[in-house]
C-alpha cells in the first residue's frame, strides 16, 4: 500500500506506470488479473458557477492517517494485492489531477468495488477543505458531490 499527499502537481499515468514497474511487476508477477484506476481532476464548474481555480487544504498527518485507514478498510472487505492512493493539495487549476486511486486484485469485481469504495470514502471522510475561486471572489465548498 502506498498513500501520499502531494503539494506539487503529479502526473497520474506516469505515477501509475512507475508503481507498476517498481512494485507490481516485482512483487506480484502473474498474480493479478485485474486493476481498477480512478483519476479525478478539477473541473471548471460547480453549483452552476464557473470555477477558475481552487485551493485544497488538509490537516497534515491526520489526512494521511485517514486515507491509510480507508485503504485498510478496503483491504479487509475485498481481496486486494496492492493499492496506490495519491492526493493533491494546494492551488489547482481546471483539469489538474487531484486524486489517483489504483488497486490490483486477482479478480475484477474486487478491484472495481474496492476502487470505488476508496474514492467515495475519501470524499466523505478525509480531512480536506476546498476553497473555490470564482470571478467574484472565493467560497468554501460545503459538501462534496455525491458519487452514488
Amino acid at each position: 500500500m502506498r498513500v501520499e499527499v502531494h503539494d506539487t502537481p503529479f502526473h497520474p499515468w506516469k505515477a501509475l506506470q512507475q508503481y507498476e514497474n517498481d512494485v507490481i511487476a516485482r512483487e506480484y508477477p502473474g498474480k493479478y488479473g485485474a486493476s481498477a484506476v480512478f483519476v479525478g481532476t478539477m473541473r471548471d464548474f460547480n453549483e452552476g458557477d464557473e470555477i477558475t481555480g481552487m485551493t485544497l487544504e488538509h490537516y497534515p498527518g491526520m489526512t494521511e492517517k485517514e486515507l491509510a485507514n480507508i485503504v485498510g478498510e478496503a483491504r479487509q472487505r475485498w481481496q486486494l494485492l496492492e493499492e496506490l492512493l495519491l492526493h493533491r493539495v494546494g492551488d489547482l487549476a481546471p483539469n489538474d489531477p487531484i486524486v489517483l486511486v489504483a488497486v490490483w486484485s486477482a479478480h475484477r469485481k474486487d478491484a472495481f468495488e474496492a476502487c470505488r469504495y476508496i474514492m467515495e470514502a475519501l470524499k466523505s471522510r478525509a480531512p480536506f477543505w476546498k476553497k473555490e475561486q470564482l470571478d467574484e471572489g472565493y467560497r468554501w465548498v460545503e459538501k462534496n458531490t455525491d458519487g452514488y
